[in-house]
């Protein structure tokens, strides 16, 4: 299968034309790099590909982010497979995104592998005692950080609050909380496209074709594992691909959701264990979502040991991200076309402000399971909620927890160095208990 960036509208904006092993130099760069979350990747990537390298113009980077804004899926990894689309076709868009994924993937995977055989020792459980409180302070910060560019008006908050409630209150599927939010803003958008319309830049069937390619290439692992019986395999297949398609508003927005399959429906981890793995997540390059790789790793390791966690690990990994790579490929000839509707533009600020609420309930979940040693449920008429047990309270916990908001809202701590820090201050309880 072969493609190329779609003919122009306008005149060209760059003259750039890297080969493919200098494409290849640049993005394992951008790859090993990319810490910090999708703010700082996507900084990263301004500054070496606009800046530096002169590889896009400042419109086509920006025009880039708002359509990878606009799709399921991690947007830096999915920005990064367009730009390298564009400079080389497939197979520069294959290199890109594949490079932005590899190093972060390949840690994880021997993070989990580790974690299999030494997760249950108690030194083990006292680092990451500091490291789960500092995920708590984390998933606030997001949350801070959201709601800070979402929140602009009442019809922002209405469905910050609604989702809330939704997901906290009546345990709403999270896949139908981002459609209602999704309907919402599209209804209320207002204003029309700005200039003429955008000449679409590729065919119909051309479009086809790669859809049907890599939807092929999405559902071959299922369709092996259902053939040899590989039942665990093919439910963690089947999960993670329904997931892909509504990774809407960043890894925060569906933990909770993972969570409470994976967790509370299947029970192929423990809430520790998930808190754990978003931790691991948070250390390492690349995009966040790679914690389902670490969920996936887990739950084949219990069932399979050593073989199993690779097994799962790389259904995980291929069900996550090629997807990815279906979305940029399929729809990036019509970028300018996509971005200019106003509808969509709403939908993704509908769904922009459902994800405050959803980060929010994802912030309650993490701080009940670690400042608690019991959490259940409480019903009470049509509300079921989570409901800890107030004698279970954790103070170590919770002093951690302030410890590390210190570090992350006051002092402005680098993660790494944080999640380093707070693991020690857990030993360091741990070993004076």
């Amino acid at each position: 299968m072969t493609d190329a960036p779609a003919p122009r509208t306008h005149p060209p904006e760059t003259d750039a034309d890297p080969s493919l092993a200098e494409l290849t130099r640049v993005f394992a760069r951008i790859g090993a790099l990319s810490f910090g979350g999708p703010a700082a990747q996507i900084a990263l990537m301004h500054r070496v590909l606009v800046d530096e390298r002169g590889w896009l113009s400042e419109r086509q980077f920006l025009g880039a982010l708002s359509f990878c804004m606009l799709l399921p899926g991690p947007e830096a990894m999915q920005l990064c497979t367009y730009a390298g689309w564009r400079l080389r076709g497939i197979a520069g868009g294959l290199i890109a995104g594949g490079l932005f994924v590899a190093p972060g993937a390949a840690v994880i995977l021997a993070l989990a592998l580790l974690y299999v055989h030494f997760g249950a020792q108690p030194f083990v459980q006292d680092a990451f005692l500091g490291i789960k409180a500092a995920v708590t302070v984390i998933v606030v910060q997001a949350l801070l950080r959201v709601a800070g560019k979402a929140l602009t008006g009442a019809l922002a908050w209405g469905l910050a609050a609604a989702a809330f409630v939704a997901l906290f209150a009546f345990s709403v599927p999270f896949p139908s909380v981002i459609a209602a939010a999704a309907l919402a803003g599209a209804l209320a958008a207002r204003g029309a496209r700005e200039g003429p319309a955008p000449v679409l830049a590729r065919s119909a069937g051309r479009t086809a074709a790669v859809i049907a390619a890599l939807g092929a290439l999405w559902a071959a692992p299922l369709l092996v594992a259902w053939a040899v019986g590989a039942t665990l395999m093919l439910e963690i297949g089947l999960f993670f691909s329904r997931l892909a398609v509504v990774t809407f508003g960043g890894a925060y927005a569906v933990l909770a959701y993972m969570a409470q399959e994976v967790v509370a429906e299947r029970g192929w981890l423990g809430p520790s264990q998930m808190i754990d793995a978003l931790g691991l997540a948070e250390t390492t390059p690349g995009p966040l979502i790679l914690v389902t790789e670490f969920v996936g790793a887990l739950a084949g390791a219990a069932a399979g040991g050593v073989p199993g966690a690779v097994a799962g690990a790389a259904m995980t990994l291929w069900v996550t991200f090629v997807p990815c790579f279906l979305w940029i490929f399929a729809g990036a000839p019509y970028i300018e076309w996509i971005t200019g509707q106003p509808r969509l533009k709403g939908a993704l600020d509908g769904i922009t402000a459902a994800v405050v609420g959803v980060i929010a309930n994802l912030s309650v979940w993490f701080a009940a399971h670690v400042f608690f040693g019991e959490v259940g449920e409480a019903a009470l008429g049509p509300f079921e909620m989570i409901a800890p047990r107030l004698a279970s309270f954790d103070p170590a916990a919770a002093a951690l927890a302030l410890l590390a908001g210190a570090l992350l809202l006051w002092r402005k701590a680098s993660l790494p160095l944080t999640l380093a820090l707070m693991s020690a201050c857990g030993l360091a309880l741990g070993a004076f208990a």
